[in-house]
């Protein structure tokens, strides 16, 4: 793993921006993104600069079930908003949040997962170490699924809806194993908020109950801390 410590989100987005603006000259073809507030400050960059992602593909890690594309709250609508009407690419795939059939839904995603071999995947980090929407205790060989989400994720992006009772209770998500078919990895965490779970990913055991454990088996993976985040690593 290679950390950087940066000062704040704006630095961090920055820092984020460099690696993807490295990897585009250099022929990346299909981008991993996330939503929530993490990746933003990286959006913002990438919109602000005069990148042209109108060869490549873009793959989304996760949707809430039962919220349509044009839902405030979902990931397509929050993706438009902060990169895609800007800089549209030549696809972008995001799952279908109103495709009831689950067995349907992910099968046919993860289709699109193996069609077009991520190349960098960004990432957030979940309080309780979740990536994607995998909870601690999802099987690292998952694949995409459904997902049951747990309380405290429920409560962390109730902030985004106007209450928690109106949260989804279920979510589309690569699974683990379709995570790490990546070849490049770059996990962004801000905040003390997230600081036990940065420390138990980077140094802690490899355990299903902490999903982003598994980052350290991966061979290729850069992670951006602010300060706070880093706060509990004893390995400087």
């Amino acid at each position: 793993m290679k950390i950087i410590q940066v000062r704040d989100k704006n630095e961090g987005g920055q820092v984020g921006y460099q690696l993807v603006a490295e990897t585009l000259k250099k022929g990346t073809e299909t981008f991993g993104l996330a939503t929530g507030s993490t990746p933003i400050s990286i959006y913002d960059a990438l919109v602000a600069s005069d990148l042209d992602f109108s060869a490549a593909t873009s793959i989304n890690l996760d949707e809430y079930k039962g919220l349509a594309a044009d839902h405030p709250q979902s990931y397509h609508y929050f993706m438009a908003q902060h990169l895609f009407n800007e800089k549209p690419f030549k696809e972008s795939f995001v799952p279908d949040g109103a495709n009831s059939d689950a067995a349907t839904e992910v099968a046919r995603y993860e289709k699109i997962v193996d069609a077009h071999p991520v190349d960098l995947q960004i990432l957030g980090l979940g309080k309780n170490g979740h990536i994607g929407f995998n909870e601690p205790g999802t099987p690292f060989d998952s694949l995409t699924h459904e997902v049951a989400l747990t309380e405290s994720t429920i409560t962390a992006n109730a902030r985004f809806f106007d209450s928690a009772t109106a949260v989804p209770r279920f979510a589309y998500s690569m699974g683990i194993a379709s995570i790490m078919k990546a070849k490049q990895i770059l996990l962004v965490a801000y905040g003390a908020a997230k600081a036990e779970a940065v420390q138990a990913m980077i140094e802690g055991p490899v355990s299903e109950m902490l999903p982003a454990s598994v980052l350290q088996r991966h061979p290729h993976v850069t992670i951006i801390l602010d300060e706070a985040a880093a706060s509990r690593l004893t390995k400087k």
